[in-house]
């Protein structure tokens, strides 16, 4: 006999928590979203909140609306929510601070590998290239396109970072909070999801309260702060990590600093950038055993040539050149964001020992919880049907997003 899972209600996106306004995210199936979906029946191995059960959901208009766990479907597929990167930079030759072109070519590139929804993320730039970057977003997300992974906002990696950990991001660019005037940082507001800030840097705790007053995430980063510092910035409003220890003050048991600060305040989410580059995976265990499991988020920090043939080329300011799987500044060896997808990172994360229900929470429901979205992540009624189907190498084979499959895997350097 079948077990059957229901809720009573539907849960609904809160359009005030995209800090969107009036944009019309209903758009997310752009002109196909006036045909009727038809009932889907999808079988296999799910992963739940808390395990991996074999059954099967009924979507229904683009909506989970049962879960039926049933033993016979035990030699079927991996079925997973689809994965949500919130810090990537670019993909599959597209770059996050290009056209609108550039956006769905990222989008579509992204949706390949499992990622259904994302944040467009922007490095350092002059306040006017910023500025440029977010009305270029905010235009595109309501035609964003259908057949790629649904834009929730866009996502800043700076310009208030630390000099001494600036890491690959242009040092003439970066800027001190209490030298810009908040009247310049209005027109970045809507549509920000989150922003990286050094909580050490002057004037940067006053900035962070103001930024979570307008209900933008602030992730503390680039940072040289000591544990204090780190904590102050905390205490103001910030939420987030950015790719936990890298570029950042970590752990000494005679000068603590951010990494530990983060690690120690159960309330604060941490980013992972799981390609055993930058995080050693023998600190992995340590972050999961340490982090509460609704606090860790995958992010893969990729750049535009990930999914690419390139193997050197500029990111902004600087030359990089690809090694193997990780992306350098040539002279220095420093690393220079990622080439991997969120498929990657999962597979990876699950390799070491982590529990793939474990790992699922890291790369759907938590970055989700993070912007305040509800209507998706899990599998469960009521939550819109973004699914991933893999193999049992943890292979992305399709891609359904909103009720419908769009996507094969593609096959490439980082699939």
């Amino acid at each position: 006999m079948a077990a059957l899972l229901s809720v009573p209600t539907l849960l609904i996106n809160d359009a005030r928590a995209f800090g969107l306004g009036e944009l019309r995210l209903s758009a997310a199936r752009g002109a196909s979203s006036m045909v009727p979906l038809p009932s889907v029946t999808l079988g296999g191995r799910l992963v739940l909140d808390d395990r991996v059960a074999a059954g099967r959901l009924l979507v229904e208009a683009g909506v989970i609306a049962r879960v039926e766990l049933d033993e016979s479907e035990e030699n079927g597929p991996l079925l997973m929510p689809g994965f949500v990167d919130v810090h990537v930079h670019g993909w599959g030759g597209h770059d996050a601070m290009g056209s609108p072109r550039a956006l769905d070519g990222m989008a579509r590139a992204l949706l390949r590998h499992g990622v259904t929804s994302f944040l467009p993320t922007a490095a350092t730039a002059s306040l006017d290239d910023l500025t440029a970057f977010a009305a270029t977003v905010r235009g595109w997300l309501p035609a964003a396109t259908p057949d790629g992974a649904q834009p929730l906002g866009f996502n800043l990696e700076g310009p208030f970072l630390s000099q001494g950990k600036r890491g690959m991001h242009d040092p003439s660019l970066l800027l001190e909070p209490a030298s810009v005037d908040r009247e310049l940082l209005e027109p970045l507001v809507e549509g920000l999801r989150i922003i990286t800030i050094a909580p050490e840097i002057p004037a940067a705790v006053e900035l962070i309260a103001w930024l979570r007053q307008r209900g933008v995430a602030v992730s503390a980063g680039h940072s040289a702060a000591d544990l204090e510092a780190a904590q102050a910035g905390y205490s103001a409003g910030a939420v987030t990590t950015t790719h936990l220890f890298n570029a950042m003050s970590g752990i000494d048991h005679h000068a603590p600093g951010l990494a530990v600060a983060a690690l120690a305040d159960d309330n604060v989410y941490v980013e992972l950038i799981a390609d055993g580059h930058h995080v050693h995976p023998s600190i992995w265990p340590i972050i999961t055993r340490t982090k509460p499991a609704d606090r860790l988020l995958l992010v893969s920090d990729a750049i535009a040539f990930a999914g690419t043939d390139v193997r050197r080329g500029r990111i902004g300011w600087t030359e990089v050149q690809i090694e193997g799987d990780r992306c350098v500044r040539p002279e220095t060896g420093t690393l220079a964001g990622s080439i991997i997808a969120l498929d990657t990172a999962v597979r990876n994360l699950v390799r070491s020992g982590a529990p793939l229900h474990l790992v699922s929470t890291a790369a759907t429901r938590n970055p989700l919880a993070l912007l305040g979205v509800t209507d998706r992540g899990r599998l469960a009624p009521g939550q819109r049907a973004d699914v991933v189907e893999l193999d049992d190498d943890l292979r992305v084979r399709r891609v359904m997003r909103d009720g419908e499959w769009l996507a094969e895997p593609e096959r490439g350097p980082a699939a």
